[in-house]
């Protein structure tokens, strides 16, 4: 129980829940939705990030020469919502990344139901996105996804 919430603390101050959008011509709408959870940590941190892909049991580490960290990543969908999600609902993060986990978990479990094939659950996750990690770069621009779907 100690190291559950030691976790939560952690990603608390370290980690990331994100949604990205990819246009793919195979998909329903012409789009993927794609969450991610993730934490950072410079190359002299590397052994954390191995500890919580072990206490995860899931998701994947890879490095980045460019800023020399070490980031652990779940992206897998029932992951999400089988692992990580059920993690911080049992043990609650405590700053303002609360909120944008909850929208996550909101945007995970309609993607998890195959909500996001609809143009209306894609068009909702879409609206949802807009709340989460809202200083991170995006390459697709939100309000520029749904006219891309609407094709």
């Amino acid at each position: 129980m100690e190291m559950a919430s030691y976790v939560t603390g952690f990603v608390d101050g370290e980690g990331c829940f994100s949604v990205s959008f990819s246009i793919r011509s195979k998909m329903t709408n012409g789009l993927e939705a794609r969450p991610s959870f993730s934490v950072s940590q410079h190359r002299r941190s590397k052994e954390i990030i191995l500890w919580l892909q072990e206490f995860f049991k899931c998701g994947g580490v890879r490095y980045s020469k460019s800023d020399q960290n070490f980031k652990y990543e779940v992206r897998s969908i029932s992951d999400l919502v089988l692992k990580v999600i059920p993690h911080f609902e049992k043990y609650p993060l405590q700053t303002a990344k609360k909120e944008d986990f909850a929208v996550f978990t909101e945007i995970c479990k309609l993607i998890y139901s195959n909500r996001h094939r609809s143009k209306e659950g894609l068009g909702r996750i879409i609206e949802l996105s807009q709340k989460v990690n809202v200083t991170g770069n995006k390459r697709l621009p939100r309000n520029n996804l749904l006219k891309l779907m609407a094709r």
